[in-house]
C-alpha cells in the first residue's frame, strides 16, 4: 500500500486531533483500478472526527446484526445470507469512514456491493487478503438478492456452497479485522453511555 501516505496524526486507535490527509497516487494505485472499474468518482479521502464517530457507530451496528448469525434462529439460508450480507457491509463501512470515505459516497458507488467494500477497503490498507472471504462476499452480492422480496420475487441465489457454520466463521473473523484496524470494539458503546 505504498501508494496511500496517511499523515502522523493518523493513529488508529483514537481519532485524530486534525484531520487527516491520505495522499493517493490514483492513477496509478489500486484505489485508482477500483474508481475505473466501478465507474465511481475518485474522492480525495480526509480522515474526520465526524467519519471517526460515523465509523464506531457502524462497528457497534455490525455487532448488533451479528445476534441474528449466532442465534441459529434464522427462516432459512436467506435470510441467514442476508443478515451476513448486512453485517459485512456495516463492518467494511466501518473502516471505509475511518479512513475518509464520505458516507454518501459509499453508498451511490458501493451500495449493497460487499464485494466492492472488500476490495476498496483493501485497496486502503485494510489487508484482509483471504480468499474464502473474498469468495463469499462475491456469493452476498449485492445482498439484496437474499431479502424476502426477492425470495418473494422467486430470485434463488446461488449460496456457493458455504455452510452457516463457515459464513458465521468468516464474518466474525472479519469483524474481528475490523476492530483491529480501526481500533474500534464493543465496550467503546458501554464508555459511550456513561
Amino acid at each position: 500500500m505504498d501508494n496511500i501516505v496517511p499523515a502522523p496524526s493518523a493513529g488508529l486507535g483514537t481519532a485524530p486531533s486534525s484531520a487527516a490527509i491520505i495522499t493517493l497516487l490514483a492513477e496509478n494505485s489500486d484505489l485508482g483500478a477500483l474508481w475505473r472499474r466501478y465507474d465511481a468518482q475518485a474522492v480525495r479521502l480526509v480522515r474526520t472526527r465526524e467519519g471517526r464517530e460515523l465509523s464506531l457507530a457502524r462497528y457497534l451496528r455490525a455487532g448488533e446484526f451479528m445476534g441474528s448469525l449466532m442465534s441459529g434462529a434464522t427462516d432459512g439460508t436467506a435470510y441467514f445470507f442476508y443478515s451476513a450480507g448486512i453485517v459485512a457491509q456495516l463492518a467494511m463501512s466501518s473502516h471505509l469512514l475511518d479512513v475518509g470515505f464520505p458516507d454518501m459516497w459509499c453508498a451511490k458507488y458501493i451500495g449493497l456491493h460487499v464485494d466492492r467494500s472488500l476490495a476498496y477497503a483493501n485497496a486502503t490498507a485494510f489487508g484482509y487478503e483471504d480468499t474464502a472471504t473474498e469468495r463469499l462476499m462475491g456469493v452476498l452480492s449485492p445482498y439484496w438478492k437474499w431479502n424476502s422480496l426477492s425470495r418473494a420475487q422467486g430470485i434463488q441465489p446461488d449460496d456457493g456452497g458455504f455452510a452457516a457454520d463457515q459464513v458465521r466463521e468468516i464474518i466474525v473473523a472479519l469483524v474481528g479485522h475490523v476492530a483491529q484496524v480501526t481500533g474500534h470494539s464493543r465496550s467503546a458503546r458501554r464508555a459511550a453511555r456513561s
